[in-house]
């Protein structure tokens, strides 16, 4: 519906007097309430799933075993790796072949190889992400992180600092917690038969 314009200002057409309106700047058609509260839910998904885009704890100060500079990352890992490991970012759930797969092996951090995940740890969370019960000791830290307006523990390499997702209290037992992991900060090393 078109809104009329006269000497610069808005009249709503007769039929939308009764409900209520938003009309954003220079558009000549107004949107209703619901669909603007709708649009600014779907950006707030957005950046849900594009990450908070800031520099992961290895970007800091502190210090790792394995550092690099920005450029030496950006040329080691792929855009997507890059992106979750060096600046916390989220990949969209779902789009990791690691969260459907189930063979025996080891987890391991794809910006240094550090072991972090045994296979046997692994279990289907509906997610959209992998997820394990537990790490290999020492593999992992975490820091808190209240990006989106709500406490929740955030996981890091122990060795790079790169982010490798968040933990949360609902997984199985015997820990009862759920490392869900970006399953781009992640390569899969199968596990040998020793004979």
């Amino acid at each position: 519906m078109v809104a009329a314009v006269r000497d610069g200002e808005r009249k709503l057409p007769d039929n939308c007097r009764s409900r209520s309106f938003v009309i954003v700047s220079d558009m000549q058609t107004p949107i209703s309430r619901s669909k603007a509260l709708a649009a600014v839910a779907a950006a707030g998904a957005a950046a849900l799933f594009l990450g908070r885009r800031t520099p992961a704890p290895a970007a800091t100060a502190e210090h790792y075993q394995v550092a690099y500079t920005d450029e030496q990352w950006r040329s080691r890992l792929s855009p997507e790796a890059y992106d979750v490991l060096r600046h916390a970012g989220t990949e969209a759930p779902g789009s990791s072949p690691l969260d459907e797969f189930f063979k025996p092996g080891t987890y391991a951090c794809a910006g240094c190889n550090l072991a972090l995940f045994d296979s046997k740890t692994k279990f289907e969370s509906g997610t959209g992400w992998p997820s394990f019960y537990q790490p290999l000791p020492h593999a992992v830290q975490t820091t808190s992180d209240s990006s989106l307006g709500f406490e929740r523990t955030e996981v890091h390499c122990s060795r790079c600092g790169g982010h490798l997702g968040h933990v949360f209290d609902d997984g199985p037992k015997p820990t009862g917690l759920r490392y869900c992991m970006n399953g781009v900060a992640l390569a899969f090393h199968p596990a040998t038969n020793k004979a």
